[in-house]
Formats: C-alpha cells, structure tokens, sequence
C-alpha cells in the first residue's frame, strides 16, 4: 500500500528517506519527505504486509528516485537516509555485485536483489538529470528530516495512515509551520548532521571502545604504542578474530537473535558502542538490526552482505 502525491517541478533542495518494520520479519511501513527551496515540504509513505526493514528502508530511497526522476530537476540534490545498508549498498556494495552477475563475494546471490535492481536502475535515470548525493544521517538524533520520515514510516508499520503534508507554495522568505526552522540549504547538511566516521586505523591502543566499519577484508588488532608483538603473537590474535567472524555467520545463517552484550563481546567492543548506533548499522560483512526488546534487553540480528 503506498500514499503518494502528485509530483511537483518546484526546485528541490533534499530528499529524506526511513523505513521501519513491527516485528522485522513483519508488517512495515517507509516514509519519504521531499523539501523544496520556496519551504514547502511533499510527504510520501506506504506498507508492507510481511516484509523486512531493510526492504522499507530500500522502499523509501526507491520512492524518492521515482520522485526525483519525474521531477526534471537540473539542480545538485542531496537524498539523506540513517540506513547504512541503503548508503553503503547503492554507494560501495553495488558494482562488485553486478560484475559478479549480483552474488556476494561468498557465491551467493544479493539479498533484496529486485529492489537493489529497481534502485540501481533509477539511480542511473536520476544521474542523468543532475548529480544526486547520498548522505548518511544518524537516526533518532534530533533530525527533522529524519524524525519525521521516521515518524512516517512507523505509523504506516502499525496499520495507521498519517496526514501528509501536500506541496504548497510558502514565500521565498518564510517558512510553514511546521517546516524545521534548521532544514538546511541546497548544498549544506542538516546542521546537526553527523559527520560520518573516519576510516578506522588498522591498529588501536588497549582500552580504546572504538567501534569498527564495514571494511571486511581489513583485521583490527589492538597493540601498545612502540611494541611490536610477535608473529606467534599477531597469528593468534587473527585466530580469534577469524573465530568471531566464523560465529557472526553462523549467527546470520541460521537467524539467531543475540542481546547487546553478547553483541559488544563478538565485535570486541563495550556494550556502548552497539546501543549507540542505532537501530540499523554496519559491521564488516554484516548489517546489525535491532528486532526488539524483551524485558531489559534488546535483541539483534545480523545479515550477511557483501
């Protein structure tokens, strides 16, 4: 089910993207706004009977491209979206995929393969109009533009139809109500936009939480500064991480759920930097998604991409 509106060919100044899911597998729901330069906003949003987040969060971008591609828009636009899955698949994942008549690295095929092909397909149409950015934003962190796609996207999951703002002119030099006072300009991020991580060292001091990114082939090994450990050492240590690369497979393959804590003991890192990332990220090979909460913890799952 999807509620959309006729497309404007108003100057589009971003484009928001979330999806969410009850239950993940479940009934879900996407939600995606569109913000013009004049300060008028256009809302989109749809459901899913039995789906999955990250095909909602696909839904949302896919939504916004059709949009952008119907648009005729000449200007640079910039689509924003708190799924690292979405960002890195359509941005880092999307070409080895293709040239390996879309199978992982591992020989099997790409999951959600026919909306990974629907959005590599729009995108290619969208390019052709004028550049589109795809921006990381964090979820839950105070963003406008992600709080109500979010806001969005959840109702719809839970079988409510929310009242979407339609297109309507505002003054060059006013904004509506409820359009966020700090949406930003064309070319700038939302100003409490994340910046998105630095790359990773591949060697880190005892003691430090950092969190890792989804560099797969990369092994991080936590050394003191000045000491150089021995080959027996390094051997060891790649032992373990093999260990727990072997184990998060498993995880994804056989679809076991596991708490926060037993999640910060796999990655190698304090339980903080697993509840701090939200509910959809990125870790190597994998993309970590919260499923719910029972009693005091809350349960994650991983799925295999490459």
């Amino acid at each position: 089910m999807a509620v959309s509106n006729p497309t404007s060919s108003k100057p589009i100044q971003s484009l928001y993207t979330d999806g969410a899911c009850s239950g993940n597998p479940g009934p879900g729901g996407w939600g995606t706004v569109i913000y013009f330069t004049d300060g008028s906003a256009q809302e989109l949003g749809g459901s899913a009977a039995q789906t999955t987040n990250n095909r909602m969060e696909m839904q949302a971008a896919i939504e916004a491209l059709q949009y952008l591609a119907s648009s005729g828009r000449t200007e640079p636009v910039a689509l924003y979206t708190d799924s690292e899955y979405v960002k890195n698949g359509i941005t880092k994942w999307l070409t080895g995929w293709k040239k390996k008549g879309w199978k992982t690295s591992a020989g099997k095929p790409v999951l959600n393969q026919d909306l990974w092909r629907e959005l590599d397909s729009l995108q290619l149409q969208v390019v052709q109009q004028a550049p589109l950015e795809w921006r990381y934003v964090k979820g839950h962190s105070g963003d406008r533009g992600n709080d109500r796609c979010d806001e969005i996207a959840r109702a719809f999951s839970l079988g409510h139809i929310p009242k979407l703002r339609q297109v309507n002119i505002a003054p060059p030099d006013t904004q509506p109500k409820d359009q966020p006072k700090d949406q930003p300009k064309e070319d700038a991020p939302p100003a409490r936009l994340e910046a998105e991580p630095e790359t990773l060292q591949s060697i880190y001091k005892p003691g430090d939480a950092a969190d890792v990114d989804d560099r797969s082939n990369i092994v991080d090994v936590m050394v003191p500064d000045g000491v150089e450990l021995p080959r027996e050492a390094k051997v060891a240590q790649l032992r373990n991480v093999l260990d727990s690369l072997h184990m998060a497979d498993e995880l994804a393959r056989q679809g076991y759920l596991i708490t926060s804590s037993e999640l910060a003991d796999l990655m190698d890192v304090n339980a903080s930097a697993v509840t701090s990332r939200g509910d959809h990220w990125v870790w190597r090979n994998w993309v970590i998604s919260r499923v719910r909460r029972e009693g005091n913890q809350i349960l994650w799952q991983l799925e295999r991409v490459d």
